[in-house]
C-alpha cells in the first residue's frame, strides 16, 4: 500500500541577485511523519518552508500539497509558525487569539483548547507585551494548533524556550503526532530533532544531501571506541579484517566503524583472538548530531 504524499517538493530554486539560496530542491513529506528539516543558518530552511506556504515565491520548481496546486483550500489545512510570533501588543492573548480564529473561520470556543496545550490557559487575559519571549512563542504554537489542523509547519519552534518549555513542545509534538498529525518542523537543535522526529531531510548550502527515516539513518554506523598498549599491533589486525569498515586513532584510543551485522562482541572476540589486549571497548550509538555534522563538512 503506498503511502499518501502531503508535502511533495520538485526542482524548487530560489535566487536573490546572484545568491542561490535553494538550487534544485527535492523532497517528500508523507501523511503521519514528523519531518525534522534541517541545516545550519543560511542552509534554505525558512526559505524552504516559506515557499511551501505561499509567503515566498520560488524562482523555479514546483510544490503540492495533499497531491495537488497549493491554494487556499489547502491551505485551511494547515497550522504554521514562522519566524517571529505577530501579535498586537495591547490585546489580551485570547482577544489576540480571537483575531486569528476570524481569519481562520475557527470558532472561539477553540481558544481555550489551544491555550490548555501550550499551558497558557491562566494567561489568557494577560496582555501581549507582558510575556516573557519564550511564552509569546508558545501563545504562536496555540495560534498554529487553532482549528486542528491536519498539518503543523513549524519553523524553529524551540527559539527562546527554556528547558521546561522544551520538554513541554516534545510532549505536545508527541501528543499531536499520536493524533494523526503530519508535523514539519526546521530546526537546528539536533537533539531535540531526534527525539521526536520520525524523518529528516539534511540541507547544506539549499541542496538536500540527505534524507529518510532517522532510525536508518542512525543505525547505519556502529561506532565503537577502544584503547590498547599495543597500538602497532591493533592496526595491523584492524586492517587484515573483514568486519572494520573504517578506523582512525586519537589522542584517546582508536575509533572503528564495523561493517553491517556485526557487533562490539564480535570486535572483542576478534581482537583477544589475535592477542590483542584492550584497555577499553566502547560502543556508542550513533547520534543524529555526529550524521549531521560529518555530511555538512
Amino acid at each position: 500500500m503506498s503511502e499518501e504524499s502531503i508535502l511533495k517538493i520538485q526542482n524548487l530554486s530560489k535566487k536573490y541577485g546572484n545568491l542561490r539560496a535553494l538550487n534544485n530542491l527535492n523532497l517528500n513529506v508523507n501523511r503521519g511523519n514528523v519531518y525534522g528539516l534541517l541545516g545550519p543558518n543560511g542552509s534554505g530552511k525558512t526559505t524552504t518552508l516559506s515557499i511551501a506556504l505561499g509567503t515566498l515565491n520560488q524562482s523555479a520548481g514546483e510544490y503540492f500539497w495533499f497531491g495537488e496546486e497549493p491554494g487556499s483550500k489547502s491551505r485551511l489545512r494547515i497550522g504554521s509558525l514562522i519566524e517571529s510570533p505577530n501579535f498586537y501588543p495591547y490585546l489580551t492573548l485570547s482577544d489576540n487569539l480571537r483575531i486569528v480564529a476570524n481569519i481562520k473561520n475557527v470558532p472561539f470556543s477553540d481558544i481555550n483548547r489551544v491555550l490548555g496545550i501550550t499551558s497558557l490557559l491562566k494567561r489568557k487575559y494577560s496582555r501581549f507585551r507582558h510575556l516573557s519571549s519564550g511564552l509569546k512563542q508558545r501563545l504562536a504554537l496555540a495560534s498554529a494548533l487553532l482549528g486542528n489542523p491536519e498539518v503543523l509547519v513549524l519553523d524553529e519552534p524551540t527559539k527562546s524556550l527554556d528547558p521546561e518549555g522544551f520538554s513541554d513542545l516534545r510532549e505536545i509534538i508527541n501528543q499531536q503526532h499520536k493524533e494523526g498529525k503530519t508535523i514539519i518542523l526546521a530546526s537546528h537543535i539536533l537533539d531535540e530533532v531526534e527525539k521526536v522526529c520520525t524523518h529528516v531531510g539534511i540541507l547544506k548550502a539549499g541542496e538536500l544531501v540527505r534524507e529518510g527515516r532517522v532510525d536508518e539513518i542512525l543505525k547505519k554506523v556502529n561506532l565503537i571506541y577502544v584503547d590498547t598498549p599495543n597500538p602497532d599491533g591493533l592496526v595491523r589486525v584492524l586492517s587484515s579484517s573483514d568486519m572494520v569498515k573504517e578506523y582512525k586513532q586519537d589522542k584517546d584510543g582508536f575509533q572503528i566503524v564495523l561493517n553491517d551485522d556485526y557487533t562490539a562482541s564480535d570486535l572483542n572476540k576478534y581482537l583477544f583472538d589475535n592477542n590483542i589486549v584492550l584497555n577499553r571497548l566502547e560502543s556508542k550509538k550513533n547520534t543524529l548530531e555526529k550524521e549531521f555534522l560529518e555530511l555538512i563538512k
